[in-house]
């Protein structure tokens, strides 16, 4: 039998969502109305625009409500994870997992590439105060870390992570616009085929859009979005240095 789940506001399976979308147009009764019809046309039902605002000459915003039928089986999802929780150890599990499995320290290289400025990602992961109660990379005995911050190009990291001969490296967008973190991304990937050197490192991409299936397909081991932390990160990088040790 299926578990057919569906969106609620007031009471159960009523079918009622927000949604807020930006249009080009002025603000107005008429862009209201222009709105309110887009809504309909995506097959929601019951739509009422109650806010909308002048963004600059010619685009406004717009907050619905509105009504879906669509449900979806919950037992038929399978979720698109870099691993599942009962394999993320703690950090005095990984460290114990390091000198039992690998033997040395593990080396870690992160940076925020691109043209992106952003820090607060790659500080959670990495920084040793880690990121609401989680500590991070720094903080890890058996792991050796170096956080370069932000806007790093991608060589620069590559160079880095060839000096100090890295086990790991991770490569942290936030700003998405027009996917310009696609194209960041993909090249990462595509300098270190052309060197030789993909299969050197173990790469792992993160960020609040970056899921694991996106980095995945762009070439990366694995990728974390939101409500990952450092633990996630170390859990996944030892587990496949001591996979690829023992091969």
């Amino acid at each position: 039998m299926a578990n057919i789940v569906r969106p609620y506001g007031d009471t159960l399976d009523d079918g009622k969502v927000q949604l807020s979308f930006t249009l080009p147009v002025p603000d107005g009764a008429k862009g209201r109305e222009a709105a309110r019809l887009m809504v309909l046309g995506w097959g929601f039902k019951d739509c009422e625009i109650v806010h909308s605002s002048r963004i600059s000459d010619g685009f406004s915003f717009y907050v619905a409500y509105a009504k879906t039928e669509a449900g979806i089986d919950y037992d038929a999802v399978e979720a698109d994870e870099a691993a599942s929780e009962d394999e993320v150890m703690h950090m005095d599990e990984v460290n114990a997992f390091v000198r039992e499995k690998i033997g040395r320290k593990v080396v870690v290289v992160g940076a925020c590439t691109g043209f992106d400025a952003h820090t607060v990602g790659i500080d959670a992961i990495m920084n040793m105060k880690g990121y609401n109660h989680h500590f991070g990379l720094e903080r890890y005995a058996m792991l050796e870390a170096y956080n370069l911050g932000a806007q790093v190009p991608n060589e620069k990291l590559i160079e880095f992570a060839e000096k100090v001969n890295a086990d790991a490296i991770l490569v942290s967008q936030v700003v998405t616009q027009k996917d310009i973190h696609i194209q960041n991304m993909t090249q990462f990937i595509e300098l270190l085929e052309a060197k030789g050197e993909r299969g050197r490192f173990i790469c792992v991409a993160g960020g609040p859009r970056i899921s694991n299936k996106l980095a995945v397909e762009l070439g990366y081991d694995v990728g974390f979005g939101k409500g990952s932390y450092a633990e996630h990160v170390a859990s996944f990088i030892v587990r496949r240095i001591a996979e690829r040790m023992h091969a």
